[in-house]
């Protein structure tokens, strides 16, 4: 026997469906635009980027995005609540779950370190700063801000420049503590009101115990793949009397990367008809370098023929920080071409408002309306006038300018309702008031408004 099913319950589970396909397709946008940016502390691995390797489990959905731990900077003054201090406020929980057992632990010693960031979005930085628990703090309780140390041990300014997109830098780590303790890396952006914040899970040796004995070279650096924008070089291990913790890569005198282990590495980013010298250097927890491996030396290939072929489109435009009533802070990540990219376009709606060099992933619209909707998108062009597809559409409405009333004055009587402007806020009387200066104690007959 067949059942038939009326037309109104057809429509119902039709329209169910529907709903759920765009809730999916609302849930993955929203991820896309996330996954794009924007940076994570690489080494010594910080609680993220172990959690996208595999190192630590049941870490939720940061493994799709480590470089997406951002929050308010100012810590420890201002930043993520405590408790949440992890998971830079908490769009992360699993990272603010704590105990002593919680998180895999990278062996360090105190005395010189490099710290390396990978950066998805190369912002303009202010400084880099790291924090460090306390002697007498507790490993089974939250982290919270009376758990760190209020001063960094380590503070590596910038200068508003945008960092390279693997960035290392060496800072004197505390030797008068020993075991589990956590290092917040904090990434200060220069233009907004944002930080990232990556918990680095150590287990301290203190001093570096008298080892001063240098790792052995690596051998038998060579290169392989080498096309007009990336190689890949390779190498054999080297031996240290205690271990090697990694090594970095060098182009001449330049650090241009480092692994943590692995015995291979694929260079990206480079120019076309270009000569390099690549060599690398072994390090270990004591801070001690190796002499450099043998030198590979290749010229990547010229682009033959005319360039045809458009960069990519530029991924992960969004708002960073906040838009003013005037102007609308916008970043992205680097598009790629065969030859190289020059510039972005930033456009309103069809409108070009700017173009950008090809090393630059921001950029601050100005001369906009109070309280009016925006459409803004960003294209990649190369030096041959190849123009990238447009990213994606980022919609932003500005803020209403604040509504402002006549200065208060000592002289004059209010009564309750009446509204004035002083020192750039908007108070309402509760009652009948002279000379009750508003925002002092004596001023409490006033209540600040929007």
């Amino acid at each position: 026997m067949t059942l038939l099913q009326n037309p109104r319950q057809l429509f119902v589970k039709a329209l169910l469906a529907s709903g759920f396909a765009l809730l999916l397709v609302a849930i993955m946008t929203i991820m896309a635009d996330r996954v794009s940016a924007h940076g994570y502390v690489d080494s010594p691995g910080s609680r993220a980027i172990l959690c996208k390797n595999g190192v630590n489990t049941d870490c939720g959905a940061i493994v799709y995005e480590p470089q997406s731990l951002e929050a308010p900077k100012g810590f420890p003054a201002a930043g993520p609540a405590d408790g949440k201090i992890a998971s830079a406020g908490g769009a992360f929980p699993k990272l603010d779950e704590q105990s002593s057992t919680r998180w895999s632990k990278v062996a360090l010693s105190g005395g010189q370190q490099t710290f390396t960031w990978k950066f998805t979005a190369n912002h303009a930085t202010t400084s880099f700063r790291y924090f460090i628990t306390k002697p007498n703090w507790d490993p089974n309780s939250p982290l919270t801000r009376n758990q760190f140390e209020s001063t960094p041990f380590c503070t590596v300014n910038y200068g508003g420049a945008q960092p390279p997109m693997t960035y290392s830098h060496t800072c004197n780590v505390p030797t008068d503590r020993t075991g589990y303790h956590v290092i917040l890396a904090v990434w200060d952006i220069d233009n907004t009101v944002n930080a990232f914040y990556n918990a680095i899970d150590v287990n301290l040796s203190g001093t570096s115990n008298g080892d001063t004995t240098a790792p052995t070279a690596p051998a038998n650096l060579s290169a392989s793949n080498v096309a007009a924008n990336s190689a890949t070089v390779s190498w054999s291990a080297s031996t240290d009397n205690v271990g090697v913790a990694g090594y970095r890569i060098f182009n001449g005198s330049t650090q241009i990367g480092s692994t943590t282990g692995a015995l291979t590495y694929n260079l990206t980013g480079l120019s076309a008809n270009t000569a390099y010298n690549i060599t690398v250097r072994a390090f270990d927890a004591a801070g001690n370098v190796s002499a450099a491996s043998n030198a590979v030396t290749f010229t990547t290939p010229n682009i033959s023929g005319p360039d045809t072929v458009a960069p990519t489109a530029p991924g992960g435009l969004h708002v960073m920080g906040s838009a003013t009533q005037n102007s609308v802070p916008l970043m992205w990540s680097a598009s790629t071409d065969n030859v190289g990219v020059t510039g972005y376009q930033i456009f309103r709606g069809t409108t070009l408002v700017a173009t950008v060099s090809g090393t630059t992933l921001e950029y601050l619209v100005t001369g906009l309306s109070a309280n009016t909707a925006y459409t803004f998108t960003v294209k990649a062009i190369d030096a041959a006038g190849n123009v990238s597809a447009a990213s994606n559409a980022v919609n932003v409405t500005t803020p209403s300018a604040p509504t402002t009333y006549p200065a208060w004055s000592s002289t004059q009587v209010y009564v309750g309702g009446d509204k004035v402007t002083y020192n750039g806020v908007n108070y309402e009387a509760k009652w009948w008031t002279l000379n009750n200066i508003p925002g002092t104690p004596a001023g409490d007959v006033w209540k600040v408004i929007l």
